[in-house]
């Protein structure tokens, strides 16, 4: 008999946390956690799992800011950076938990409008969470666009919908 296929999808702050520090460490320890549930799933279902990419986003960007030899790498390149980490270690994850089990990972590209509105209303939260003064000032500083996330506030980057 085949198995069914469910989709799984881990939120980017599923795999590092609102205020956790934006670490390799922290981030494998997240995804090993998640990876335990997803193996459970796959013993009975082929598992298609898809992931946010926000905080690891945001770190990307922020390093790209620290090194003035060359401009900062755009967002849809850092994108790609992450799913290919995420994919990394969500692959070594799981083939640890499924040892005789194939498991692969596959980057996506989207195509966007670039008259979407979304270019004009920035919402997608990427990065760390600043403290309000903090986040005025590096808005301020790098032209950022921010706005409150919960008690914290975050860098926000335009979402356009795929076309």
């Amino acid at each position: 008999m085949t198995k069914q296929t469910v989709v799984v999808a881990l939120g980017g702050n599923a795999l590092l946390r609102r205020g956790e520090p934006l670490e390799a460490s922290i981030q494998r320890q997240n995804i090993a956690t998640a990876a335990t549930t997803i193996a459970a799933i796959a013993q009975q279902y082929n598992v298609v799992l898809v992931h946010g990419n926000g905080p690891q986003v945001g770190l990307l960007a922020l390093q790209g800011l620290e090194y003035k030899q060359v401009m900062p790498y755009p967002l849809d390149v850092l994108g790609s950076e992450t799913q290919g980490m995420i994919g990394y270690i969500l692959m070594q994850e799981l083939k640890n938990l499924l040892p005789q089990q194939e498991v692969s990972c596959m980057l996506t590209q989207m195509l966007v409008d670039p008259q979407d509105p979304a270019f004009s209303d920035p919402t997608k939260p990427i990065g760390p969470v600043y403290q309000e003064a903090e986040a005025r000032e590096l808005a301020e500083k790098f032209q950022w666009t921010v706005t409150a996330d919960g008690q914290y506030f975050r860098r926000v980057v335009p979402s356009p919908r795929d076309i």
